[in-house]
C-alpha cells in the first residue's frame, strides 16, 4: 500500500471516531502538519472530508454515500449463512432464514438438523403468515397500517388446533412479538413442530428477514426451546450487526 494512501486512510479512520483540529491529527499520525494539509485538501476536495469550522475536520458526505451503496449491495442470505452455521452447531436443530414475499413467507436458506428426526422444509418453500415464528416476526416488523391491512386480508385457515383463527388474535400477538423480541409458533403450523423466530434488521432498522429454530417436540420439549432463544437472538443481531443496523439488538430473552 503507498505512504499516501495509508496515511489518508488513518486520517478517514481518526475522523470516523469525531471531528479533528489539524495539530490533532498530525500527532495522531505521527507528521507534520503540511502532509496531513496535503491529504486534507484531497480528501475534501472528493467530499470524503469537510470543514467543520475554522479549525476542525470531520467525515464528508461521500463517504456515507459509499457506505450507503455498500450496505445496498449486501445481500442478506450471503451475510447470514455463516451465523445460520454457528447457531445449528451450537443447537443441533433446524435453521432457517426467510423473507416477506405478499401475504407469505418464502424460505431462502436452511442448516439442517444433526438429528434423524428432521424438518421437510426447503429453499424456496411458502408457508402461512399466521401461524409461523418467522411469519409473525416479519409482520410484526411493519409499520402499525400495514400489519392492520395485512391481519384484516389474511384468511386464517385452522393449520392445527394451535392456530391463531382471528384477525384481532393475530394482532395481539404481533404485539406481543414486537414487544419481546422474537415469535413462537407452538405446533400452530404442524402439529408435531415448534418453533422460535427472530428479526434481522438492516441499516435502517427495517426488518429485512427472519432467522428461526425448529425443532420437533419429540426432541425438545418448548420449555427446552425456549432456552434457546438467547442464541437465536445473538444469531439475528450479529447478522442485524453485518448489514449496517446501528440499533442495540436485544440478546436475551424478556420475561413478560
Amino acid at each position: 500500500m503507498s505512504q499516501s494512501l495509508e496515511r489518508g486512510l488513518r486520517v478517514l479512520t481518526t475522523l470516523a471516531t469525531g471531528p479533528h483540529t489539524l495539530d490533532q491529527l498530525a500527532e495522531r499520525l505521527g507528521v507534520h502538519k503540511s502532509t496531513v494539509l496535503r491529504l486534507l485538501r484531497t480528501l475534501e476536495s472528493a467530499g470524503f472530508v469537510r470543514r467543520d469550522g475554522v479549525h476542525h475536520y470531520r467525515l464528508g458526505s461521500t463517504l456515507f454515500d459509499l457506505a450507503h451503496r455498500a450496505l445496498e449491495d449486501l445481500d442478506v442470505r450471503a451475510v447470514a449463512r455463516a451465523h445460520l452455521v454457528e447457531l445449528s452447531e451450537v443447537t443441533g436443530h433446524t435453521v432457517h432464514l426467510a423473507t416477506l414475499e405478499g401475504d407469505e413467507v418464502v424460505y431462502i436458506d436452511k442448516v439442517d438438523s444433526h438429528h434423524a428426526v428432521r424438518m421437510y422444509s426447503r429453499v424456496g418453500k411458502r408457508a402461512p403468515l399466521h401461524c409461523t415464528a418467522v411469519g409473525k416476526v416479519l409482520v410484526a416488523g411493519l409499520p402499525r397500517a400495514r400489519r392492520e391491512a395485512i391481519a384484516d386480508r389474511l384468511a386464517y385457515p385452522p393449520m392445527t388446533a394451535n392456530t391463531i383463527t382471528s384477525a384481532e388474535g393475530y394482532l395481539a400477538e404481533l404485539d406481543r412479538v414486537r414487544e419481546q423480541g422474537y415469535a413462537v409458533d407452538r405446533n400452530e403450523h404442524e402439529d408435531f413442530i415448534h418453533c422460535i423466530g427472530a428479526p434481522v434488521r438492516d441499516d435502517r432498522d427495517e426488518v429485512v428477514a427472519a432467522v428461526s429454530l425448529s425443532v420437533p417436540d419429540v426432541l425438545l420439549d418448548f420449555d427446552g426451546l425456549l432456552g434457546l432463544v438467547d442464541d437465536l437472538l445473538r444469531t439475528a443481531g450479529r447478522t442485524s450487526g453485518e448489514l449496517g443496523c446501528r440499533r442495540e439488538i436485544t440478546t436475551r430473552r424478556k420475561e413478560l
